[in-house]
């Protein structure tokens, strides 16, 4: 199946844990489509781009076959499903982990100990390619579903699955030993679509916007007042993406400073500002940011 005109694809998960935070995103940029639960289309009103609601396991197959161009899917299943597409961007959201779990109770530390077990797992590639990279052969057991109650039932004795938090394998008296992989959301591609110039330049156009969002997370903006005499320790304190913007006052002896600030290190930073003589300090979140 191949896509006509001119418009981008993109394919979201219908309904999951990636979906609100991707429409979210999707907002967050300025893009404007209908949410449709009984469809599996959209267009946007105010860019050249068609959303396709579908369950994330097809999405990195619909990329690499041209159905759609673009997708957005968690890591973990792009890997999984082996697919030639390329990841353009991670989005910084749908954060998990694939590990490898035992009972709580149980003697195993070390993946070598599973040497010849059974394993369940709803991730049999991915499981396969670790247990083989580590030299360990074992026994993969595909199950599409509950692959926590395993080892309870006495189908196996460890699992290779997802977790976000941990919660589930607590639940089911488990604990990961080791790490297969990590994973967050990204947008991905078809190949041949990032060799067709115009199809390029609406992606690059797109990814623009979506980098701006994310990079205006990780800032606050912060405007205040500062006597002219600290003016060079505050510079220093808050030197923002490359030199703050100062603004003459009506007195003479105070200027107004406004910078960017990294919400990793805002406090330290606001307390430093403090102590040099900064006062007023106002405080806005950034919408987007366009580096």
């Amino acid at each position: 199946m191949q896509q006509s005109g001119q418009n981008l694809r993109l394919a979201i998960q219908k309904d999951g844990r990636l979906t609100q935070p991707t429409l979210d995103l999707l907002r967050a940029v300025g893009l404007e489509f209908e949410t449709y639960r009984a469809r599996l289309f959209a267009a946007c009103r105010n860019f050249e781009l068609e959303l396709l609601y579908v369950r994330d396991d097809d999405i990195s197959e619909y990329v690499a076959e041209g159905v759609v161009d673009l997708g957005i899917v968690g890591q973990n299943l792009v890997v999984e499903s082996g697919f030639d597409v390329c990841e353009l961007l991670p989005l910084r959201f749908g954060y998990c982990s694939l590990v490898v779990a035992v009972p709580k109770d149980s003697t195993i530390q070390r993946v070598e100990e599973l040497r010849g077990a059974k394993i369940a797992t709803s991730y049999p590639q991915s499981a396969g390619r670790y247990f083989s990279s580590h030299g360990v052969e074992v026994s993969l057991i595909p199950v599409s579903g509950s692959v926590e109650l395993a080892p309870a039932l006495g189908v196996a004795s460890g699992i290779v699955e997802l977790t976000a938090t941990g919660s589930t394998l607590r639940i089911n008296d488990l604990r990961a030993i080791d790490t297969v992989l990590t994973s967050q959301a990204a947008v991905i591609a078809n190949p041949a679509a990032l060799e067709r110039l115009e199809k390029r330049r609406k992606i690059d156009r797109l990814l623009m916007r979506l980098r701006a969002a994310l990079v205006a997370r990780d800032y606050k903006y912060v405007m205040m007042n500062v006597p002219k005499a600290a003016l060079r320790q505050v510079e220093e304190v808050a030197h923002g993406m490359k030199s703050p913007t100062i603004v003459e006052l009506a007195d003479p002896n105070w200027v107004a400073v406004h910078t960017a600030v990294r919400e990793e290190f805002f406090w330290e930073v606001i307390e430093k500002l403090r102590d040099a003589g900064a006062s007023e300090i106002l405080v806005s979140p950034i919408e987007k940011m366009i580096v």
